[in-house]
Formats: structure tokens, C-alpha cells, sequence
């Protein structure tokens, strides 16, 4: 029994055997047609060997006997059709070469007729069982549901809701802004009207659950319909899992709670998809700090261009583990290679380029942590310095012609050692850039907090909310610009690699998010409440923090160029000279004692980044005692001015 089995779920018997039940459903509607037309006329029941042989022609040219039945749908009612059509065509001009009048046209016409209805009936039976097949258990609740969006994703959720009834959720309607779809029936199911009725509909429709199905729809808008839902008894999910049908996995209709993200997105990015495949196919891309959230991130948006081979380069064996293991299962076919390499390694990083001879270089290393570099300011200026500086030197000695330098807001008129560096290390981008090969672009992107990174606010709120709280903000009017990490690789893809060289690019961070609201938000959207189930304590700024964060300085011109979403500043020349010589002042800071090491480093590094007001309770407490050595001239002086 156990053989009859396998043999029958092979593939091929399976299709075997639909094509012959299609063949035997062909016969039947010769055999009626010819019986109800020609009442048995000889030459008609004699031709119906022709008819299967055109049957069978066109069902295995549109490969009608590998369609899966349970899930038949409009693109496989298509194919259908088509098979049907030639048939009907080649019928006909089989029989208008009969001469035997009592053949006619009409038996072939109504035979192809009579295979199509029952072709179809054949399949839309199977499809109808299979659907009822999963009925709900008893003992499963089931949630009347109301789907805000009654676009492509939304009726999307309600065919999978409907098929998958063991998740207990009667779809009851939609609810959708756009005026044409009001009062319509989308696959049986209304539109009950817009958002502005929503509590009228739970009410009315006894709701008991609501599910976003408005991908395209910004975080205020989102933020906006859970506001409006919270007072009522509802349970309210979104269906992020929909955006797999974009990849090569199956979707399921997996319901999640809303997520903080939801409420902070923005409109999809629209790329230059044709421009970044000409940048990036067939070439060899590296990524620096490719362990970390950015680079990462970074190295799966390359993938879908199809480059040569993708080079993660990181000093983090775990992180660069996760990001490779990420990328060979997303992308099985894609050429990866890993160079465990330290970047202030000036030695070993010249040998992974000289190995590999990138066209392509996104720099993503860094130290980020702004209190740990408040007492640590020799880490950040040996790795976001001269760490910069030996990969800029690695790109120019083997003639990359792309780089990519991946900035901080930070940067911006920086009150901490972090930002300080940072901006220093677009400096030294601007320089590279009147030394790179011709036509080749060197720039930076400048950008604030991601969602989800290591480190950031989000899931550190996430932890303290899973341990009771209480959640710890810094200070009440705290702000920061957030975006998400697909996002901002994204942006940084489009302004690095299509901008032009020499250039500081900062993305378009939309509206400042004040980090209260956004613990208050968490803490709502647990199913909790401030100051009943959570507290929320104010620890005031750590050293190097700063109240809000500026994504300009003053001299910096906004204008929007390579994309709506990312502005460039106005070109800026670096004094190479005096670069050099603070550079050579750092390099020796780090040899002197505590103490001396942290004044030194203050020094010059207000001396090298005129804008740097440093933090009191970070290392500027050491301003008062700063050496009042000789000062270079500030590097960034653009016709005799400090930027």
C-alpha cells in the first residue's frame, strides 16, 4: 500500500494522470456533442480521434496538466482560455476540410464548449473542496474582522483569511478612503466605508478584530487609525509578512500586533533601479562594518544587483557569521566572500584589496557608542579617523572608482567625540575626492537613528517594557530623527553611488521624533498604561548627548538633486596641509599619559572641527586644561571661512 502511495504522489503520474482525465473530459463532450447534433452520424464519431489528438496538442502546449488544482486561480483561467481558443481554431478548420455536410461547424464549436465548462468544472471543484478543508476547530473563537485597505493587499489578506479558517477570522469588510470602491463588493466582500466611519462600522458589525492591510500608507496615517481604535474593544493587527511575496517565499497570513514601526514609516522609496544595476552588476563590492545593522543591510540591497562577488569585511567573527549566513540563504546563487580584518590594520587591509581589486567600496565601520567614545576618544579617533583614512588610501592605491562613506546627523555642529570624528572623517572623503580617478565618485551620507540597530532606543524600550519597566528616558524634550534600515541603505545606494563626487549627502529624516512620545507609544501599543502598568523615569543627558540632533550646519545648502529624499551641501575644500598636520598631532596624542592624552585629543580636534563644542560632562571637562600649543589652520575653510 505504502508503494501504490509513492508511486501515485510522484510528480509525473500525478501529471500523467490529469492529462488523461482532461483527455476522457474531451471525449465526453465530442461523444455529447455528436450524439445531440448529428444524432450518430459516422463521419462526426469516426473524426473524434482527431479531436483528441487537437485536444491533447493544446493542453500540453500550455502545460494545462501542471496546473495545481487547489490553488487555480485568474492566471491559470487564462491559460485555460487559451488552450481552449486554439483548440476552437484548430477544430474548425479540421472540419471545414471535411466534405461531408452532416459534419458542419457546429460539433466542433459545441464540443469545445462543453471541454471548457467541464475542464474548468473539473478544477474549480477541487480548488472548492480544498478551500472548505479547512474548517475551523470548535473550540476556535471566530473573530468578525474589519481589513482597513481595500487595495491589492488587502484583498489579498481577505482570500488568505478566508482560506485559512483555522485562524478563526470571518472577514466582515473593508475599509478604504478611495470614493470610487465605496459601497462595492470585492470578491463578495463590501466596502463599508472610509476611515472617517471606522467607529460607526465596529460598532454596527459587532467587530472584533481590525488588520491594516495599507502598506503604502505613512506612519501618521497608521498612528493616526490606532488612536481612533484604541477606545474601542478591538483587537488591532497588521500583516507585515505580505511583503514576502516580493521575495521567493510563501506567504502566509502571519497577524501581528502594530509595531512602533508601523507608526513611525514613511512612503516607500521609489530607485533608479536601471542606474544602480549599471553601478553595481558585475562588479566586485566590498563593505566595511558588513556585521553590523547599516552594513549589513547594505550588502543584502547590493544583492539584487547582481554584482560580481559581495565582500563583507568586518573584525567581528559572530556578526560577520550572522550577515553571511543572512546573505547565502537570500541569495543562494550570489558570489560572497568574508575578510575578517580590523580596518585600523593598515597591513591587513591592503592585502584583502590587493586579494579582491573592489570597483566598489561602502565604508560602514565605526564606533558609535557616544558615551563609551566620551571616555574612550582614542578608540574613536583611531577607528573612525584612521581607520577612514587606510581604507581611502587602500581605494585610491588600487583605483576604486565608487566609495561610500556612511555618515551620523551627529556630525553636525558635534557635541561629543563620536560626532567630532565622524565629521572628520567627511574631510577626509572631500580630500580623497580631488585625488580619485577620473570619473570615480567619493562621498559621504549623512543620516540620523535607525529603528531596530544594535544599541538603538527601540528595542532597549522593548527589553525594559519585557522586564516590567520602568522605561528610561534621558530628558523630556529629547529629540531624534529616525528611519528605518531598509530605508536608509536604500537612500545611501542612491546618493553614494549616483551623486557626484566630493560631496556631503544627508537624507531626508522626515520630522523629528520626540523619545518620550515614542516610549509613551510602546508602552500603548503593549496593551499597557503609563503609570498604572509602566513607569517612565528621566536619567538626564549621559556625557556627549545633546538635546536634538541637526542634520545641516549653517553653511550648508539644502538642494535636492539625485532624489526627492536627499539633499547635498554646498561643496566644501579641505586645506590638505592642515589636515595632514592635526592628523599627525592625534596620531601622537595617543601616546602620551591619562590625562594628558584626553587634552591633546581635545585640542586638536577642536582645532581640526571648528564647529565641535564638546560636551562638559564628557570630554570637554578637560577645555579648562586644554595645552595651549600651536594651532594649524582649520582645514575646512571655505574662502577663508570655518564651516
Amino acid at each position: 500500500m505504502k508503494t501504490l502511495i509513492r508511486f501515485l504522489a510522484n510528480p509525473s503520474v500525478r501529471r500523467s494522470g490529469k492529462f488523461a482525465l482532461d483527455l476522457a473530459l474531451a471525449w465526453c463532450a465530442w461523444f455529447f456533442a455528436v450524439h445531440t447534433l448529428a444524432h450518430g452520424d459516422t463521419v462526426a464519431r469516426n473524426a473524434v480521434w482527431y479531436w483528441m489528438m487537437m485536444a491533447a496538442t493544446a493542453n500540453a502546449l500550455f502545460q494545462l496538466s501542471r496546473q495545481h488544482y487547489r490553488t487555480f486561480g485568474f492566471g491559470d483561467g487564462i491559460r485555460l482560455g487559451l488552450a481552449l481558443l486554439i483548440l476552437l481554431v484548430g477544430a474548425l478548420v479540421s472540419a471545414a476540410t471535411i466534405p461531408e455536410p452532416s459534419m458542419g461547424l457546429d460539433i466542433p464549436t459545441r464540443a469545445v464548449l462543453l471541454t471548457g465548462l467541464l475542464w474548468l468544472a473539473l478544477r474549480s471543484a477541487v480548488r472548492a473542496v480544498n478551500d472548505r478543508a479547512d474548517l475551523p476547530d470548535e473550540d476556535v473563537p471566530t473573530l468578525r474582522t474589519l481589513i482597513i485597505g481595500a487595495g491589492k493587499a488587502g484583498v489579498l489578506v481577505a482570500q488568505e483569511l478566508k482560506r485559512h479558517r483555522a485562524l478563526g477570522a470571518k472577514v466582515v469588510g473593508f475599509v478604504d478612503d478611495a470614493m470610487d470602491k465605496q459601497g462595492v463588493l470585492i470578491q463578495g466582500t463590501p466596502v463599508l466605508g472610509t476611515s472617517e466611519l471606522i467607529g460607526h462600522i465596529v460598532e454596527a458589525k459587532s467587530i472584533d478584530q481590525v488588520i491594516f492591510a495599507i502598506p503604502s500608507a505613512p506612519g501618521s496615517v497608521v498612528r493616526a487609525l490606532t488612536e481612533r481604535l484604541r477606545p474601542l474593544p478591538v483587537k488591532v493587527k497588521t500583516v507585515p509578512g505580505v511583503f514576502d511575496l516580493l521575495g521567493n517565499r510563501t506567504w502566509k497570513p502571519v497577524l501581528q500586533d502594530i509595531s512602533i514601526e508601523d507608526l513611525l514609516r514613511r512612503e516607500p522609496i521609489a530607485l533608479d533601479q536601471s542606474a544602480l544595476k549599471e553601478v553595481i552588476e558585475d562588479q566586485v563590492v566590498l563593505i566595511t562594518g558588513a556585521g553590523g545593522s547599516i552594513g549589513g543591510e547594505l550588502a543584502r540591497q547590493v544583492a539584487h544587483f547582481r554584482p560580481a562577488r559581495i565582500i563583507i569585511l568586518g573584525r567581528g567573527e559572530n556578526s560577520l557569521w550572522e550577515t553571511e549566513r543572512s546573505l547565502r540563504r537570500d541569495f543562494p546563487n550570489q558570489s560572497i566572500s568574508l575578510a575578517l580584518c580590523d580596518i585600523r590594520n593598515e597591513l591587513r587591509l591592503n592585502q584583502v584589496f590587493d586579494q579582491w581589486t573592489p570597483a566598489v567600496v561602502l565604508h560602514a565601520a565605526a564606533h558609535k557608542h557616544v558615551p563609551y567614545l566620551e571616555s574612550h576618544p582614542a578608540e574613536a579617533v583611531d577607528n573612525n579617523v584612521f581607520g577612514t583614512r587606510n581604507v581611502l588610501e587602500a581605494c585610491l592605491r588600487t583605483g576604486v572608482r565608487t566609495f561610500v562613506n556612511i555618515s551620523t546627523d551627529k556630525a553636525v555642529n558635534p557635541t561629543n567625540v563620536l560626532g567630532a570624528t565622524k565629521r572628520l572623517a567627511e574631510c577626509l572623503v572631500l580630500d580623497a575626492a580631488t585625488r580619485a580617478p577620473e570619473g570615480g565618485r567619493y562621498a559621504s551620507v549623512r543620516f540620523g537613528n535607525v529603528l531596530g540597530s544594535r544599541g538603538s532606543v527601540v528595542p532597549i524600550f522593548r527589553q525594559q517594557i519585557q522586564q516590567g519597566g520602568p522605561l528610561t528616558v534621558t530628558h523630556p524634550d529629547m529629540t531624534r530623527y529616525f528611519m528605518t534600515i531598509p530605508e536608509a541603505s536604500q537612500l545611501v545606494l542612491q546618493a553614494g553611488l549616483l551623486g557626484e563626487t566630493g560631496r556631503v549627502y544627508v537624507l531626508d529624516m522626515g520630522e523629528p521624533v520626540k523619545i518620550l512620545d515614542l516610549a509613551k507609544d510602546m508602552v500603548r501599543l503593549s496593551g499597557l498604561e503609563e503609570g498604572q502598568d509602566l513607569d517612565i523615569e528621566f536619567t538626564g543627558l549621559r556625557p556627549g548627548e545633546k538635546l536634538y540632533e541637526e542634520l545641516f550646519t549653517d553653511r550648508e545648502v539644502r538642494q535636492s538633486r539625485v532624489h526627492p529624499k536627499v539633499f547635498d551641501g554646498e561643496p566644501e575644500k579641505v586645506d590638505s596641509v592642515a589636515l595632514l598636520r592635526g592628523l599627525d598631532a592625534l596620531a601622537k596624542a595617543s601616546a602620551l599619559p591619562e590625562g594628558d592624552r584626553q587634552r591633546e585629543y581635545l585640542h586638536w580636534l577642536k582645532d581640526l572641527v571648528p564647529t565641535y563644542a564638546p560636551s562638559r560632562n564628557g570630554l570637554g571637562k578637560y577645555e579648562e586644561q586644554a595645552s595651549g600649543g600651536l594651532r594649524v589652520v582649520h582645514p575646512l575653510r571655505p574662502g577663508g571661512r570655518a564651516v
